[in-house]
């Protein structure tokens, strides 16, 4: 017996939604970039819409309509307002084709960092990183071994969030102390200084993922 799965419907969009609260990204299309970075480099060189549809001998209208992403201008309507502007016609395809970080490491091909809490016998695997943004977010893996000391230390701007893996510690964040053991997490403000103050259960691991601005005061 088979069953019958015409006009079966897929999922839509709110079926494959995460639950994160963080806002959607548009789905940028061809005319939207082109037509965004087109009026970035009109602006970036103070001509108005009228300065530049007149040097590219197109109409104000049509300008407009570019800019704003409602319209597929021909090659040879890109290629006077290239000229206009004083730049290649790829130059107008740029923010189109620009691509978005991927950062991918196999297992156990993390980098190893020194940091404060090394000495201790802290390692630090880095599992990734981001190319561009104004937020940077740095994912380590944290491993303690029999030699390890406890370190509470730590201070540094941003936001830090720990996952407990392995093992089992106590660890401190300011003036509190916290029992971790696997499955346990945590998330803080970084600027208080924090670590692990006993080391119950070696060796032990974490994630430790720490968040925070790119350009620091």
């Amino acid at each position: 017996m088979t069953s019958d799965i015409t006009g079966t419907d897929g999922p839509d969009d709110t079926d494959l939604a995460t639950g994160s609260t963080a806002p959607r990204t548009e789905h940028r299309n061809l005319e939207r970039a082109l037509g965004a970075h087109v009026r970035r480099l009109r602006r970036q060189k103070d001509l108005s819409i009228a300065d530049l549809s007149a040097a590219a001998g197109i109409s104000s209208g049509m300008l407009s309509k570019i800019e704003n992403g409602q319209i597929s201008p021909s090659l040879t309507t890109l290629q006077a307002i290239a000229s206009a502007l004083g730049v290649q016609m790829s130059t107008l395809f740029a923010e189109f084709e620009e691509q978005r970080d991927c950062s991918f490491v196999k297992a156990d091909q993390g980098v190893i960092i020194d940091r404060r809490g090394t000495k201790a016998g802290h390692v630090y695997r880095l599992l990734g990183h981001g190319l561009r943004n104004d937020v940077v977010v740095e994912p380590y893996l944290i491993e303690l071994h029999e030699d390890a000391l406890p370190y509470t230390n730590f201070q540094h701007a941003g936001t830090e969030f720990i996952f407990m893996l392995t093992g089992s510690v106590a660890y401190r964040h300011g003036e509190r102390t916290y029992e971790l053991s696997p499955g346990d997490a945590m998330l803080f403000d970084s600027a208080a200084l924090h670590g692990p103050e006993r080391l119950n259960q070696l060796p032990c691991t974490y994630l430790s993922i720490i968040v925070y601005s790119r350009e620091q005061p």
